[in-house]
């Protein structure tokens, strides 16, 4: 099950991981910003009113993403045993964790291509963007949302493979629900100062000071949850 420390390191990982969000959909949110009637852009309220709904959309999709994952764990679980099961997937996700890390100091780039493992859906999904155009309303917006939570994304892939470790459905769409708020202020922000977080973004050294406390952060909660493993009789 997903306890407060595991939904604490995922809203961290999250917030760690803005300068990848920013790389890769900081681009997205200000072209989307971009292309907003003066009339809400000159308007700082409504404009954040926007911003915000495409965000709740994206983490709507990343919460029902994680609601399937803690189901197929859940399956998962029952047919190798519940401890062996448990301890396999804990081990995978803090093994995951520490690739995360890895990646994002640039050490491990060749992980960019568990990307492509989202790329079929993502060409179904993507017509239907250009549909929603112009964003024009709060309802567009969140719909937007809704269909930019599924983006390629190895970052988002990643953390799956933890919701899987959660047990069930509700903890599943709970950690990659916790996840998608510790991505919330830089995606929010990235509206509003794009051009800075994206410099930002691009720094090696920010990148590797989070990639490293990402890897700390792996390491710990391995270390946390080998214990619980012995249940006694």
């Amino acid at each position: 099950m997903s306890d407060p420390a595991t939904l604490t390191a995922a809203f961290l990982l999250g917030l760690f991981s803005t300068l990848h969000c920013i790389g890769m959909c900081g681009g997205i949110i200000g072209a989307l910003s971009l292309s907003l009637p003066d009339t809400i852009r000159n308007n700082k309220a409504r404009m954040f009113a926007f911003i915000l709904s495409y965000n709740l959309g994206r983490l709507f999709s990343y919460s029902m993403a994680g609601f399937i994952a803690g189901i197929l764990g859940a399956s998962v679980l029952q047919s190798g045993g519940f401890d062996q099961g448990h301890l396999f997937l804990r081990i995978l996700a803090a093994l995951m964790m520490a690739a995360i890390g890895l990646y994002l100091a640039g050490w491990l780039p060749q992980l960019a291509h568990v990307e492509k493992i989202g790329i079929p859906l993502w060409k179904v999904l993507q017509p239907v963007t250009r549909k929603l155009m112009p964003v024009n309303s709060l309802a567009k917006a969140f719909s937007y949302g809704l269909i930019w939570g599924w983006l390629p994304c190895g970052m988002v892939y990643f953390v799956l493979v933890w919701s899987l470790t959660s047990v069930d459905a509700v903890h599943g769409a709970l950690t990659m629900l916790t996840f998608g708020l510790g991505t919330l202020p830089g995606l929010l922000s990235a509206g509003i100062m794009t051009s800075w977080l994206t410099g930002l973004s691009q720094s090696t050294r920010a990148r590797r000071l989070v990639g490293l406390l990402i890897i700390i952060m792996a390491f710990s909660s391995l270390l946390l949850t080998m214990p619980q493993q012995h249940h006694h009789s």
